[in-house]
Parts: C-alpha cells; sequence; structure tokens
C-alpha cells in the first residue's frame, strides 16, 4: 500500500469501505510505502471523527535513538494528518539503538500527546522485558506477531506471558498461507453457517488478549475478509484490549442464541447486513473501474 499512484485510488476506496463497515483499527508504518502508507491513509480518514479511529503506526529500528524516534513520530503525523496516534510501535528488536533510549522516547511521545499508548512488534518475551524495564509510568501495550492458523508458535511462550502481563497481542497477516482454507475449518465454517475466514478469525481472537489485523488493500478484499460478527467483535476489541482492559466477550452469535428469538432477530440483522455488505462493495468496485475507465480514455 502507498507504493503505486496507480493503486492508490483503490487503496483509498478500500480502506473507506472499511471503515463505512465499522473496521476503524488502521495500523500502517513509516516503511510502508517509504511513508505512502501514512498518506494513504490520511487521504482515506478525511471527514471521519478522529475519536472514531484506532490509528497505529510504527518507528523503523534505524530510527530508533531518541531524537530519532521522537523526529520519526512527529513526520508520521504530518504524513497522516492528525495530532496524535493510538499506538506507536518499534517495528522489530535491533541492536542499533539502545531499547533504553527508544523507551524514553515513547514517554516523551506519550507526554507531548503525539500517541496514546506504546508497544512493539516482533519482540519475544525476554526483548520484551527489557523495553517494559526502560519505561518508567508508561507500559507495553501491545505486542503485533505474526499470527495465523499455520504458525502458531507465539502460543507457546510469548501468549502466556503477555496474559500475565496485560499486554494486547495483535496478530498480523491472520490469513496468511490458506491456513482458513484447511479441511476442519472448512467444516466447522459449513456447519456453523460462517465463513472459513470468519472461523479462523474467530478462532486466533479466542482468548483475551489476542485480537487480528486481516489486510485488506482493495474494496474487494475488505467486502469478504471479516464478516459482520468477526468485524464487531475486532473494532470493540482495539480499544479495550490495547486500552488496558479485556476485550469484548461474547459479542458474537453463541451468546445471543441462548434465546430462540433473540437468535432469530440476530440472525436476521446478520443476514441484511451481510447483504448491505455485498451491495456496498459492488458499488465500489463498479466505482473503481468506471474511474479507470475513464483514465484510459
Amino acid at each position: 500500500m502507498g507504493e503505486s499512484r496507480r493503486t492508490e485510488r483503490a487503496e483509498v476506496a478500500a480502506l473507506r469501505l472499511g471503515l463505512e463497515l465499522g473496521l476503524t483499527h488502521i495500523d500502517t508504518a513509516e516503511m510502508y510505502g517509504d511513508g505512502g502508507a501514512e498518506r494513504i491513509v490520511a487521504q482515506a480518514i478525511k471527514g471521519h471523527p478522529r475519536d472514531a479511529l484506532f490509528i497505529v503506526t510504527k518507528v523503523l529500528p534505524s530510527n530508533a535513538s531518541y531524537a530519532g524516534t521522537i523526529k520519526a513520530c512527529e513526520q508520521s503525523l504530518k504524513r497522516l494528518g492528525t495530532g496524535h496516534v493510538d499506538v506507536y510501535l518499534v517495528h522489530w528488536w535491533s541492536g542499533q539503538h539502545p531499547i533504553a533510549d527508544t523507551m524514553r522516547a515513547m514517554e516523551t511521545l506519550v507526554k507531548r500527546g503525539l500517541t496514546r499508548f506504546v508497544g512493539v512488534s516482533n519482540f519475544d518475551v525476554a526483548q520484551m522485558r527489557q523495553a517494559q524495564a526502560a519505561l518508567g509510568s508508561a507500559r507495553l501495550a501491545c505486542n503485533q506477531m505474526l499470527y495465523h492458523l499455520r504458525d502458531r508458535a507465539i502460543e507457546r511462550d510469548l501468549l502466556p506471558h503477555c496474559e500475565r502481563e496485560k499486554v494486547a497481542i495483535v496478530g498480523y497477516t491472520p490469513l496468511a498461507r490458506g491456513g482458513f482454507m484447511r479441511d476442519e475449518v472448512v467444516e466447522i465454517a459449513k456447519a456453523r453457517g460462517r465463513t472459513p475466514r470468519q472461523v479462523a478469525l474467530n478462532f486466533l481472537s479466542r482468548r483475551a488478549p489476542l485480537f487480528t489485523i486481516p489486510k485488506g488493500a482493495s474494496p474487494s478484499t475488505c467486502g469478504r475478509t471479516p464478516g459482520p460478527s468477526t468485524s464487531r467483535c475486532r473494532r470493540r476489541s482495539s480499544e479495550r484490549s490495547i486500552g488496558r482492559s479485556s476485550p469484548a466477550r461474547g459479542c458474537g452469535p453463541s451468546r445471543r442464541r441462548r434465546d430462540g428469538h433473540r437468535a432469530r432477530a440476530y440472525d436476521l440483522a446478520e443476514y441484511q447486513l451481510e447483504h448491505r455488505v455485498i451491495e456496498r462493495v459492488q458499488q465500489v468496485q463498479h466505482q473503481a473501474r468506471h474511474d479507470t475507465d475513464h483514465q484510459a480514455i
């Protein structure tokens, strides 16, 4: 995202569609498209109330000195067109700059109101402990990690650690390598009347610290990935999990199905919402094709 002017319009449309569907957690980084992804986000969020959005971006380890972290955050905010982000992360561990300097800069950013929370990405347990020890009054809010059905390594040590420390784990690329198309997942989806993607995403966010951030770079992807119940769970959990409390529980269909009448009303609402999503995706795709044809002429 943000790497080509040719795809810029479709990328902005994808983000806007996601926002329209209630997916308000936006994850980006200064590395993505050399700042281009942040500029795409700025276009997409124009006109949306800032307090309705949850924006996350990251500093490159090569920029993560004390002064470099602060400068990188200021530049990201300028590209994003906002006065603050909700979470600012170190993109991955590196010995290039002392972690103590990076974390000291993170605390300064919190005090200046440039970020609400601070966190890390791709850190193991030992690295998380060093980062937290370098912080004073602030706490690590989250660790963004690779997590999908074919790579569940974080469940061994990292997930128990984050549960104890009340740190959120944000799973990126949760639909990678086609894990959601495994036979068992497909069978569960058919039995529950859901899609394999919905089943996978709900499983990967089944424990309190966990939630996922599927990528959506095109309108069609945004429209089909989350599904109504999953999208509602995820947009609640971003704020609650990173905001130091547990993500919403029981916001999918299972709790409501305890009452037959409420279950039927809920199923109807889900059905209607699903059709509104499809219709909106088709409208956006039609407009994108029209714009492309117009440019070609």
